[in-house]
């Protein structure tokens, strides 16, 4: 009796180590550890890039900042490019992914989204002389966009026969569009806009509208914690203006209604 009492107490031990480990999750170790890695770009103004001192600045800086001060930890920031934003939050090299990223199916399977912080469109760029109206147009110029974002899904799957020029990062995209490797960028609105302010001697004209594009925190499939968490200090920073302000600081306007996620 007393053997089998002891077998008792040790699966119930077992059980409740099992539980306890379950229930252990991202949100309770970065309170634990007493810091937070958040994935952002080095290279996409107004999102994140750097500065005349190397600093890195933007509208997802400031964001993390204020997640970090929310959270009462400290913030690591983790530069990452658009491909690797996922794979980073997958292999536990950073904790939250700030970094402008809109929502697709394919990416909802690996990761959750929160609702939106900021409000843009993806729409493809070219000379004001070129006759682009839609992606049809595109099959025989040369698009430049950076491989795995929204805009080169969107692009790919509205016209499979384009001559698109995938490179590794939105910087190369950039930089093969202002140098002439390609006819045409594929790109976030609120980029272009600096883009613009940056190259007055390019012209960044509108072709056509990918599609609208809100950007959203995300994290790894299953931490519901820190998702809900996020949810709910978005919520805050939105009723307490300082979304507005930081649109009106990097986004050049207001922050209009954003949809619900």
């Amino acid at each position: 009796m007393f053997r089998f009492l002891i077998n008792a107490f040790l699966a119930l031990a077992i059980t409740a180590g099992a539980a306890t480990t379950a229930f252990a999750d991202v949100f309770s170790d970065i309170l634990e550890r007493g810091s937070v890695r958040i994935t952002v770009f080095a290279d996409v103004p107004p999102f994140g890039s750097q500065n005349a001192n190397r600093e890195l600045e933007g509208i997802d800086i400031d964001l993390a900042k204020l997640v970090a001060e929310a959270l009462g930890v400290e913030l690591e920031l983790v530069q990452s490019t658009a491909a690797n934003r996922i794979p980073y939050l997958m292999t536990d090299k950073s904790d939250i992914n700030i970094a402008a990223m809109s929502i697709t199916p394919t990416r909802a399977k690996q990761v959750m989204y929160s609702a939106p912080y900021a409000n843009t469109y993806l729409a493809v760029f070219g000379p004001k002389n070129l006759d682009v109206k839609s992606a049809a147009d595109v099959t025989d110029l040369k698009t430049s966009v950076a491989k795995g974002t929204t805009e080169d899904l969107l692009l790919t799957a509205a016209n499979p026969d384009a001559d698109i020029m995938r490179t590794e990062d939105n910087a190369t995209a950039v930089q093969a569009y202002l140098s002439g490797q390609s006819q045409l960028l594929a790109a976030n609105s609120v980029v272009v806009v600096e883009l613009a302010k940056l190259n007055p001697q390019t012209e960044f004209d509108q072709k056509f509208t990918l599609r609208r594009a809100p950007a959203h925190v995300t994290v790894k499939m299953g931490e519901h914690n820190l998702l809900r968490w996020l949810d709910t200090f978005i919520f805050l920073k939105q009723m307490d203006g300082t979304l507005d302000e930081l649109h009106r600081k990097w986004l050049g306007g207001p922050m209009e209604p954003l949809p619900t996620l």
